[in-house]
């Protein structure tokens, strides 16, 4: 019997997959904003409003979801706050919150939890995804790229031309906000398959890589999608056999792709720099 003909496998790979379709666009804007460290950060974010839920209601992955959400929005808001009303850069306050973020959730996990809990919150545990998480990470998914697709003009043009977009009244504040809350949604519904640790790596590593094989924007995200769903499959593939976490298995994956792409990626690439291909010459 193969192993893929187990429904927990099944329920898996499917959750995955909606992970990658929804999580990869976002991951492509983040890379073209300069914010793929940003995204890491909030992915670190969540994790203090996870542990705060674990302890209060245990596995409950509605309950872990909401404080997750609530804790990342916060940490993006105050960071932005703090940027504004003092002379540090958002990027650095961001840092800051986000090793604090991590701190606590770890600690609140370790003196509430057991090693078990631990590893499953911050590594994954795409196992133990059921029916109605899979119908919430459907919905988080639909959602998403209902929003990117009416969005998506003016994130276009606030990635490339914020000073422009400002100077003719767009509305590039709406449409970072929009952005930064559906990223930190994302993140909140990957960390079950992913862990909190990890549930960036499905966002950013495939964009990264997607890079350098086009140089344009919707082939860069369905580039994107792509390495994220191979990586997705071929790393819970890897989880399911060799029982080991499925967060790791999958980042590292999609990491294996990234490297060959930059090595052998047809835009940017070793290769592609130091070894062209050269046409017949007359």
């Amino acid at each position: 019997m193969s192993v893929f003909s187990d429904p927990a496998l099944q329920r898996a790979m499917l959750g995955a997959a909606l992970v990658a379709l929804s999580g990869a666009p976002l991951g492509v804007f983040l890379v073209l904003r300069r914010m793929s460290l940003i995204g890491d950060v909030m992915a670190h974010a969540i994790l203090p409003g996870i542990a705060a839920a674990f302890i209060l209601y245990g596995l409950s992955f509605t309950a872990m979801g909401i404080g997750g959400l609530v804790t990342g929005l916060a940490v993006a808001l105050v960071a932005g706050f703090v940027a504004r009303v003092t002379d540090l850069r958002e990027d650095a306050s961001l840092a800051a919150f986000y090793l604090i973020a991590v701190a606590a959730g770890v600690l609140m996990i370790a003196l509430h939890g057991t090693a078990q809990n631990l590893e499953d919150i911050l590594f994954g545990n795409a196992w133990a995804l059921n029916s109605d998480m899979l119908r919430t990470v459907a919905a988080v998914c639909a959602i998403t790229l209902g929003t990117l697709m009416l969005m998506f003009r003016l994130l276009v043009a606030e990635s490339f031309d914020p000073v422009f977009l400002r100077s003719v009244g767009g509305k590039g504040g709406l449409a970072h906000a929009v952005f930064m809350g559906l990223t930190v949604l994302n993140m909140v519904e990957s960390y079950r398959a992913m862990g909190t640790l990890m549930s960036a790596g499905l966002m950013l590593i495939p964009a990264i890589a997607a890079q350098f094989w086009t140089q344009r924007l919707h082939r860069m995200i369905a580039v994107a999608v792509g390495i994220g769903m191979a990586g997705a499959a071929s790393g819970l593939w890897i989880a399911f056999t060799y029982n080991v976490p499925s967060g790791p298995a999958i980042v590292l994956i999609v990491g294996g792709i990234y490297i060959l792409s930059l090595l052998f990626g047809k835009f940017g690439s070793v290769r592609a720099r130091y070894f062209p291909f050269r046409h017949l010459q007359h």
